[in-house]
This record gives C-alpha cells, structure tokens and sequence, in this order.
C-alpha cells in the first residue's frame, strides 16, 4: 500500500478488530473447569476458534447455529460434555462488548472525511449494539445474515462492493485478521490493506496488507 492514499470508503471487519471478541476469554471461564488437563486450555481455545472459522465456509446459517455447532465439535473433540446453552451464552453476550480502547480515538479522527463501512459475520440483531458502542457514524452496516454469507467466502466481498457501487481498488480494507478477510480482499483485488496487530492471528506476507499496531494507526495511512 501507498505511504498515503485516499480510499472511496473505508471497509471493517467489526469482531475481533473494532470490537474487542471476548470468545476465548469466555471460553477460559465456562470450561476452566472441564478439561482433563489444565495445560490444555490453549489448545481448546484455538480448536474452537478454528471450528467457528470452518463453520462459516459452507452455506450460512444463523450466527448463533455457527457458535454452538463449533462448540459442539470442540467438545467432542476434546472428550468434553457439551452442553447447547453455553453455546447460547456465547452468542447472547456477543452485543455486550465495546471497542478496543484505541478504537474511538482512531475512528473520530475518520468519520467525517471518508465514509466508514462494516462488513461482519453477525446477526442484524447483534451488530448494532455492538457499532452503537464505537461512537462514530458508519456509512453502511452490512452482516453476513444480511447477504446470507460469511467472511472469508468472495461472495461476500462481491456483495459489499457491489452494493458500495465502487471498485475494489477504492477501498482500504482493515481487519485484524489475514484469514477471514485480508486473504479474500487480496483476491478480489482490493489493493489497499491494512492489518491491525491484536496478538490474535500473526501477520502474512505475501497479501500486501500494511501492518498496525492499532487503529490510532490508521489516521496517518490516509494522510490525516
């Protein structure tokens, strides 16, 4: 990416890189007592992320069908009882969480010079509680249940950019997450990326994302 550019719209993953996703935090309380062993927790936590992740590559479903089927997996992959309400928690607590301390300092220094636009995997009835919370006006808020797919799948892409009405060399896209979005942005010829450094997911080369510690980075990628 270009030391600054000026992109049509600023497109965002919202979980994960606006909002802090507390998944494996919550995760770590419900089953800190359920494991055989308690050096194992890590990898539940990174069995199940990785359950959510396949779960959304075949043909959507309700977010709350995502969280439980993946939950269910991880338990049984694990020798560990499942139990459907705690799927449900999971789901119920999602439009609890804020931003990302740095997130509205960011974000209020963008707003009102280029359009900002989310594209999530959530529900619609999850999502603006969660946006309500970022402090900053958004241009367009789309969710996978609005399109009926998720992220990282292209489909969802050609959605948001059609919709957009704009070419996909004119949006920067930012997400803290290489394999649910900036993979797909690369392949679909959004040129402009950038990724947020949340110690969650490590950076890859070879996608031409721009890396940042946080959002308060990303003012000065756009030359403000």
């Amino acid at each position: 990416m270009s030391d600054i550019m000026r992109p049509k719209y600023i497109t965002f993953d919202c979980y994960g890189t606006l909002t802090n996703f507390q998944m494996a935090t919550m995760t770590r309380e419900i089953f800190a007592d359920r494991l055989p062993q308690a050096d194992q927790m890590d990898a539940f936590v990174k069995s199940f992320g990785a359950y959510r992740f396949d779960e959304v590559l075949g043909p959507w479903k309700p977010y709350s069908q995502v969280i439980c089927t993946a939950l269910e997996r991880t338990c049984k992959r694990w020798g560990v009882d499942y139990r459907d309400n705690e799927g449900m928690r999971y789901f119920e607590a999602v439009p609890t969480w804020g931003p990302h301390p740095d997130v509205i300092e960011g974000l209020s220094k963008i707003a009102d010079k280029i359009p900002l636009v989310i594209y999530s995997n959530a529900d619609d009835s999850q999502i603006m509680d969660n946006v309500k919370k970022l402090e900053v006006p958004f241009h367009k808020v789309f969710t996978a249940e609005m399109f009926q797919v998720y992220k990282p799948r292209l489909a969802a892409f050609e959605a948001m950019i059609d919709t957009l009405d704009c070419q996909p060399d004119e949006l920067l896209h930012v997400s803290s997450s290489f394999r649910y979005d900036l993979m797909s942005a690369h392949f679909m010829g959004i040129k402009n990326k950038a990724f947020v450094a949340r110690n969650h997911e490590g950076f890859c080369e070879g996608y031409g994302a721009t890396e940042i510690a946080d959002i308060r980075g990303l003012p000065a990628l756009v030359g403000l």
